[in-house]
């Protein structure tokens, strides 16, 4: 088992490498090959695998701080570590059989999951007939395993766990923002997935279910929606602070054009960059806070109200860090939209992460204004 601070430590001692491969993973359009593989020596992918799979059982709060550290170099980067890292704890909710062979000899799994239910969903012995599209695969440019979900032929939810090697990548990922995903959809035409490799959707969104019971930390009894955004809050956050470090950068050296003033002697500099530094702190404590009410609600139980609440603060800080990134471009200046400056990627990426519909504003707000009024939830995403 690796160490929460040395985990933390090896982030960052990752940091300058990712962020030196960031121009580069976006024009691959995918993640780049080291990325990956210094994410898993250094047991960054591992951290929440369980650690009778050899796993460092790690927590929240160290994720928090690993994801932050390596958004702040990268956000394709980042967003496919959180990925995986929070994905391996989904593999926990799987069969015992099922984890056996997800997490295999090497003791974990580099696993895209797809929860909407797009897939055709056919019942046959011993298992299921799966086929359709799952877009938005992250994390499917270096699987071994995925996870996609339909509906059964009696309106059930449910997700099912194939090899890789089953599937289609279909290489749609032409995006403006997050362009180093490699988000590709996933297709699948026919496969047979046997019943122990699938899991009840209504049983992985509330959070236990047969695999869980094979862990005694209540961390692996986490829901689904929950889990979801601790894994992206801290991509927001740390990107959040990749794009003031670049920021202050440009407005140390800038001089404008035509007047020849030297920007960073003006009060209205100081104002600027004082309100952009004061929101990134801002939002950073408000991403700290979300993450120790889940781990605390790890232990206590998570009630209707709370899963609500928590879409309300994840809802509130993708507003308010697209918000706050907007303003940074803004005072950026115009040469700083060329391709080879890293405020602009950060910008493109976190304009793309804040869209996402986990966290999305108008749902967010929706969900806790009709609890106020004893109406139920509206929406599958609480």
């Amino acid at each position: 088992m690796i160490s929460s601070s040395d985990l933390i430590g090896r982030a960052r001692e990752l940091l300058p490498i990712v962020q030196s491969r960031a121009t580069q993973t976006e024009a691959l359009r995918r993640p780049h090959d080291d990325n990956i593989k210094d994410l898993i020596d250094a047991g960054i992918i591992q951290m929440l695998v369980p650690a009778i799979r050899g796993g460092s059982e790690s927590d929240l709060n160290t994720m928090y701080e690993v994801v932050d550290t390596l958004a702040q170099g990268c956000i394709s980067t980042a967003w496919i570590a959180a990925f995986y890292i929070g994905h391996n704890l989904y593999a926990a909710k799987l069969s015992p059989k099922a984890q056996d062979e997800v997490f295999g000899d090497k003791g974990y799994c580099l696993l895209p999951a797809a929860t909407a239910p797009t897939m055709k969903v056919e019942a046959v012995e011993g298992g299921w007939n799966i086929s359709g599209r799952a877009p938005w695969g992250s994390g499917v440019m270096h699987a071994d395993w995925v996870m996609v979900s339909g509906m059964t032929p009696d309106k059930t939810p449910r997700s099912f766990v194939m090899p890789v090697a089953d599937v289609t990548i279909d290489d749609v990922w032409h995006f403006t923002g997050m362009a180093g995903t490699g988000s590709n959809d996933i297709v699948v035409d026919n496969v047979f997935v046997p019943d122990y490799r699938s899991i009840d959707g209504v049983a992985l969104r509330r959070g236990d279910t047969e695999g869980t019971a094979l862990h005694a930390n209540p961390i692996y009894n986490i829901p689904l929606v929950p889990m979801a955004y601790a894994t992206i809050v801290p991509v927001l956050t740390g990107g959040l602070k990749g794009a003031l470090n670049a920021l202050e950068t440009i407005v140390d050296r800038r001089v404008r054009n035509f007047s020849g003033t030297v920007v960073k002697d003006q009060q209205h500099t100081h104002i600027t960059l004082g309100e952009m530094q004061i929101g990134t702190q801002a939002i950073d404590t408000l991403g700290r806070a979300h993450i120790a009410r889940t781990e605390a609600l790890i232990q206590s139980g998570f009630t209707t109200d709370d899963r609500i609440s928590l879409k309300g603060s994840a809802g509130y800080l993708a507003r308010s860090g697209r918000l706050l990134m907007q303003d940074m471009m803004a005072n950026a200046g115009s040469s700083n939209y060329h391709h080879d400056q890293p405020i602009q990627r950060f910008w493109r990426d976190l304009s793309t992460v804040t869209s996402h519909a986990f966290w999305d504003w108008d749902i967010a707000r929706e969900q806790v204004g009709r609890r106020h009024f004893g109406l139920p939830i509206s929406n599958p995403i609480v």
